[in-house]
């Protein structure tokens, strides 16, 4: 048996799960009847999504359909940072939304004082964009991970590595 048992916390979101939603929001654009003449569209580059559409009640609309389609694939919708409304040109307007992949330094430290402050004996350690946390009781860790299901956080976490 193993003397420690450990976990990572990351925040991924899956690529080809976005573009496929990105695919099925667009042909539901495509067939619904509000959006007929409609100039909406929406655009995967790299790790950014491209949303424009006719005015902002079209546009909030067309990232309304990409949500639902999103959570239907299962990318979680927690990882989506949204840019600011533009002016586009003809009359348009677009919205730039980046995917946030990893945990940043910030919630890395928010992660690390619940962690710690959560009085169970494990340890978390910070690698890049991941936690590791290790300990000798896997109820321990099962608590750990309930414990930031429940926290709130500003980002999806995903539990992986389980050993």
């Amino acid at each position: 048996m193993a003397s420690e048992y450990s976990f990572d916390i990351v925040s991924k979101v899956d690529m080809q799960e976005v573009n496929n939603a990105v695919i099925q929001a667009m042909k539901e654009i495509e067939t619904r009847f509000d959006f007929k003449g409609s100039k909406s569209s929406i655009k995967l580059e790299g790790e950014a999504l491209n949303v424009a559409s006719d005015d902002d009640y079209k546009l909030k609309s067309v990232i309304d359909i990409l949500q639902t389609k999103l959570v239907k694939r299962g990318v979680p919708i927690l990882n989506l940072d949204y840019g600011k409304v533009e002016s586009a040109s003809g009359g348009t307007v677009r919205q730039q939304i980046k995917m946030k992949q990893g945990i940043d330094q910030e919630n890395a430290k928010k992660i690390n004082v619940l962690i710690r402050d959560s009085k169970l004996k494990i340890k978390s350690q910070i690698q890049g964009d991941q936690l590791r946390i290790t300990g000798k009781s896997k109820d321990d860790l099962q608590a750990a991970m309930n414990l930031l299901r429940g926290a709130g956080l500003p980002l999806e976490l995903q539990f992986v590595n389980y050993r």
